[in-house]
């Protein structure tokens, strides 16, 4: 089969695209022949390397997959030409958080394209207690936009931050997958939003998407522009997404007793804070890490249902890989980026 594989660490030219071995499924595991495979900036750490983390070479990348069941081992119910979305998190299934239903907090937690080979590839092999069924309102391409940024987004604001109807949420980098799917259900939880975005056009875009206010935070800095827009009071929730550049405005973006839920730092993972702006006015900072299986299929409902829309920027062909993380790399989209094998 092709795919696109990486050897070692490096830039887009450590992108190779090749022939591989086609997998063969085992017990309870399913062959997946792959219609699309999102994007995430996930996948431009695990190409350059995470920091403080190993991840095993050879991998393939990808860890948004929507498909066909192209072949199956002894006791899975599925059958080939079923159509299917791949819940990314892997898990043990037997330690006491799968158990008790929270496979994202399992010990032995892991994601495709990551832990396992991912959907930069015609077929992917998978557990098949990872598979739930393409909704048929749905194309492979909106489904591939859903394992990991509105399953990351629901957990956060829903799960974590327990957001209700008539609070007031700051939703950064508009144009990331998480963001753009973090408007949407911050509207659908009854929330007011504002939203930052890195320029004018993805301001427009992001009230389109639903935002009550946008700021564009390289003209404007965004915790002045949040408490303007909120008469001096802040905001009740910051879903924070960037890290070190961000997260002491995120905190100043709080009224008193506001929460800050985070879930990535592609700006850098350690910040300097000033402890007093917690602890004197009740804030906190929970973090987050994507969610359940059931999370994911109450997901799925609600994008088939239209209640959630998904965010495609544009597709590309698999051989076209590095093109596409140049992009993402670039912050040159808004909503997410395709790859069809």
């Amino acid at each position: 089969m092709k795919a696109v594989i990486v050897h070692a660490h490096g830039g887009l030219e450590a992108l190779k695209y090749e022939e591989v071995k086609r997998p063969t499924p085992g017990p309870e595991e399913a062959l997946v022949a792959v219609k699309a495979c999102a994007l995430n900036r996930l996948d431009i750490w695990v190409r350059a390397g995470i920091p403080g983390r190993k991840i095993g070479l050879p991998r393939i990348p990808g860890s948004d997959i929507a498909g066909e069941v192209a072949e199956v081992g002894a006791g899975v119910k599925e059958t080939p030409g079923d159509p299917v979305v791949v819940h990314t998190v892997l898990s043990c299934g037997k330690c006491e958080f799968c158990r008790d239903g929270r496979d994202n907090l399992c010990s032995q937690m892991g994601i495709f394209g990551v832990a396992a080979d991912g959907g930069y590839a015609e077929f992917v092999k998978v557990p098949a207690r990872n598979l739930l069924p393409l909704p048929k309102t749905l194309s492979f391409d909106e489904a591939s936009t859903a394992p990991v940024v509105f399953l990351t987004a629901w957990h956060m604001l829903v799960t974590r931050g327990n957001l209700r109807a008539g609070e007031e949420v700051l939703v950064l980098a508009a144009g990331s997958g998480v963001g753009a799917a973090s408007i949407q259900i911050a509207k659908l939880c009854g929330a007011r939003v504002i939203a930052t975005a890195g320029d004018d056009e993805k301001v427009k875009k992001a009230k389109i998407l639903g935002a009550d206010e946008a700021i564009n935070y390289r003209t404007s800095p965004f915790d002045e522009a949040v408490h303007d827009l909120t008469q001096g009071k802040g905001v009740d929730m910051v879903v924070e997404t960037v890290g070190k550049e961000t997260l002491p405005k995120s905190l100043d973006s709080l009224r008193k007793e506001g929460r800050v839920v985070l879930c990535g730092t592609t700006s850098g993972p350690t910040v300097e804070i000033d402890y007093r702006k917690l602890y004197m006015t009740h804030k906190s900072v929970i973090g987050s890490t994507l969610g359940t299986r059931e999370e994911f299929a109450k997901i799925l409902t609600l994008l088939a249902d239209g209640r959630l829309k998904t965010t495609i920027d544009r597709t590309f062909p698999l051989e076209r890989a590095a093109e596409a993380q140049k992009v993402l790399q670039d912050r040159a989209q808004f909503g997410k980026l395709i790859l069809h094998p």
